[in-house]
């Protein structure tokens, strides 16, 4: 059996358990397997980063910063857009397929063994997502890595990644979302994600709603904390387009950094730039170390954000954004008015249906001159007539297309009409995924009709 096929039937195994949307609030179990490994996820030092929105491309410039400092980084993410192997990175590559196998053979026996006590309590198996996070943590830790970037899957004091102790506690921007899992309000659910502060740790978060914000400055003060946050201990003062990205000026913790290439487009990547950049501060130096000029060029330069306003064709243009709520797709409309000048949008949109399609409509409408109504393959997906009449309400030109292939087909023609239109396809990390296959498989970037 070849590597990858040893790693696709570690795939397939994770897939027989309760699926990632299958989210209980409890830690126990994967501590507990981690246990019997003997605690992996403590031979590496941790940057933990939980919010609403932007916690992956953060994670991701986190760790090119990291990175750029000579050290050996890890990188756990969810969900994936392709292979499932792109949520496990060391050194910014998916982990060989051969390491993946090897951890999954380690694992095993006691993983069998907490199967087994959770069947005597009358209990189910370990989930998909317990045991992602454990075969990772034992990737990183057989590596070996420096430091590990760690996005939280949901919320934050019971999600299975809590189980590592984060030096630097990171909080993106906090909004509603998994109302029915975190709670009904921004406080319940600032709660949940203040649960990854640990004792003496550093914490630095983007700026937030008033009552997140004192969710998080109470949490910090229990834990003998430290705390610094957007717009008083950091800031972005600037951000200008640039080809293929922007130039950024940033006050960080403990200096200023002038016309640094970002190369990713959206004010809000500029901003996840920033915390980025507070957070590495607080790793590195405790905070009062300035970030050496050729190493936070570097880092920044190397960062990526796939499936986040990724270019994926020219003639017509085509866009990719996983947006898949509505203060993603807030951030979405502003980076596609203030990074690209087109007159018309075709709206391609697919969204699950445990997500707020409506609200991602209204944040989008006033941009969309057409919407392409289809649906993610996953089978919590809205499907498309459902997404057709709420653009309908709304009042806006819609089609219904049984698949992202007949939308994506049909809303290049529409944008290959006139060269100032353009195409953006969002509502869903699946979507996004299916997207990128899709235009490396057709060579959208040859242009249309070529």
């Amino acid at each position: 059996m070849s590597e990858r096929a040893r790693a696709d039937a570690v795939y397939a195994a994770l897939l027989k358990r309760q699926g990632e949307q299958w989210v209980q609030p409890r830690v126990q179990r994967t501590r507990r397997v981690l246990e019997l490994l003997d605690d992996p996820q403590r031979t590496y030092r941790v940057i933990h980063v939980t919010g609403t929105n932007g916690k992956t491309s953060t994670s991701r410039i986190i760790e090119s910063l990291v990175r750029a400092h000579g050290l050996r980084t890890g990188l756990f993410t969810s969900p994936h857009l392709e292979r499932f192997t792109e949520r496990i990175m060391i050194d910014g590559e998916p982990a060989p397929d051969a390491a993946v196998a090897e951890a999954w053979d380690e694992i095993a026996p006691f993983v069998d063994i907490v199967d087994a006590e959770l069947a005597a309590a009358g209990d189910a198996p370990l989930t998909f997502f317990e045991l992602l996070t454990v075969l990772a943590f034992v990737v990183f830790a057989d590596a070996p890595i420096d430091v590990l970037v760690l996005e939280v899957g949901m919320g934050g004091a019971w999600d299975s990644t809590n189980t590592a102790d984060g030096d630097v506690a990171v909080f993106a921007p906090v909004d509603l979302d998994h109302a029915d899992r975190l709670g009904s309000t921004i406080r319940e659910i600032a709660g949940v994600k203040a649960g990854i502060i640990k004792d003496g740790a550093a914490v630095v978060s983007a700026a937030q709603h008033p009552e997140a914000a004192s969710v998080l400055r109470q949490t910090a003060a229990a834990r003998g904390a430290t705390i610094a946050f957007e717009g008083e201990d950091f800031a972005l003062t600037e951000a200008r387009l640039a080809v293929g990205g922007q130039q950024i000026s940033v006050q960080g913790i403990a200096g200023a950094y002038a016309d640094e290439y970002l190369p990713l487009f959206g004010e809000h990547q500029a901003q996840n730039a920033a915390l980025a950049i507070a957070a590495v501060e607080s790793l590195i130096g405790g905070g009062a170390q300035q970030i050496s000029g050729d190493i936070l060029a570097e880092g920044l330069a190397q960062a990526t954000s796939p499936g986040r306003l990724q270019l994926l064709g020219i003639s017509p243009t085509v866009i990719v954004d996983a947006a898949h709520n509505p203060h993603g797709a807030r951030a979405l409309a502003a980076a596609l008015r203030s990074s690209f000048d087109f007159d018309e949008w075709g709206i391609v949109l697919g969204v699950l249906s445990d997500k707020d399609a409506e609200g991602i409509l209204r944040e989008l409408a006033p941009l969309a001159s057409h919407v392409f109504a289809t649906a993610p393959d996953s089978e919590r997906a809205n499907d498309a007539d459902t997404i057709a009449d709420l653009a309908e309400a709304l009042e806006l030109p819609v089609t219904v297309h049984d698949d992202l292939v007949g939308a994506a087909e049909a809303a290049r023609e529409w944008a290959a009409a006139s060269d100032r239109r353009a195409v953006v396809i969002t509502g869903s990390v699946i979507l996004a995924g299916e997207a990128i296959g899709l235009a490396e498989a057709d060579g959208w970037k040859a242009g249309w009709g070529e």
